[in-house]
């Protein structure tokens, strides 16, 4: 859902005339469609709790038709790309490189997507071990998107991420949707597909496109038959 000034200046509880003030500072991130502000539900949070600001309970209220299909890993990934020899030395360099890279559209801010991706990592580390991290920010990545994505990065070079094991990220995983319910749902496809034993052997040697989307199809169809699982490691 695209919230107005209105909306934000209710779930904030604070005067619009305090929302254009802080557009205006270049503080609150908001996008110009058709001469209206427009902002994201999950990006005004992330904001607001770095801010220390109060928000209305309505905020975690998102509003979606449950009619509508949930993403397969598969589409997701063929949305969002495999790309190889991603650059960067260190974990900065890195994200900033799988920022630069993720398909996205015009509208969305490069920067800040960037600084709440760094924001979660100062946090904890969001490598989950073997050498293979999913970067995301603290509340879901909920983009102007019209379909959800997933961008699969392998690093030109191993770069440490403060891993528990102790090993060096090579593979990066983003995950970018349109609403919430479908970001965790990508995410809990995911990490299914991560705990197939056939298929972290195709991440190590970086498989060709056409080899790790037959992969991540094939267990896909398997996904249906497992019992669900706690994946949203983001707390």
């Amino acid at each position: 859902m695209q919230l107005t000034v209105r909306d934000v200046a209710e779930l904030l509880k604070v005067s619009e005339k305090s929302i254009y003030r802080w557009i205006n500072e270049g503080n609150l991130p908001a996008y110009r469609v058709s001469g209206q502000y427009r902002f994201n539900r999950a990006e005004l949070l992330e904001w607001a709790t770095a801010q220390r600001i109060n928000v209305s309970p309505k905020i975690f209220q998102e509003t979606e038709n449950g009619a509508v299909p949930l993403p397969e890993l598969a589409d997701a990934l063929q949305a969002g790309g495999i790309f190889y020899r991603v650059s960067g030395s260190d974990k900065e360099g890195v994200l900033r490189s799988l920022v630069e890279t993720m398909r996205l559209p015009e509208e969305v801010d490069r920067t800040f997507l960037l600084q709440v991706m760094l924001a979660r990592e100062a946090l904890a580390s969001t490598a989950i071990g073997d050498g293979i991290a999913i970067p995301h920010v603290r509340n879901p990545i909920v983009l102007h998107v019209t379909k959800p994505m997933v961008t699969l990065c392998f690093l030109e070079q191993p770069v440490h991420f403060g891993a528990l094991d102790g090993k060096p990220v090579y593979a990066l995983f983003s995950v970018v949707s349109p609403t919430v319910r479908a970001h965790l749902q990508l995410l809990s496809r995911l990490a299914f597909v991560l705990r197939d034993g056939q298929f972290k052997p195709l991440l190590k040697r970086q498989a060709s496109r056409d080899e790790i989307m037959g992969a991540v199809r094939r267990l896909g169809a398997l996904f249906k038959e497992a019992p669900p699982s706690r994946t949203d490691q983001s707390s």
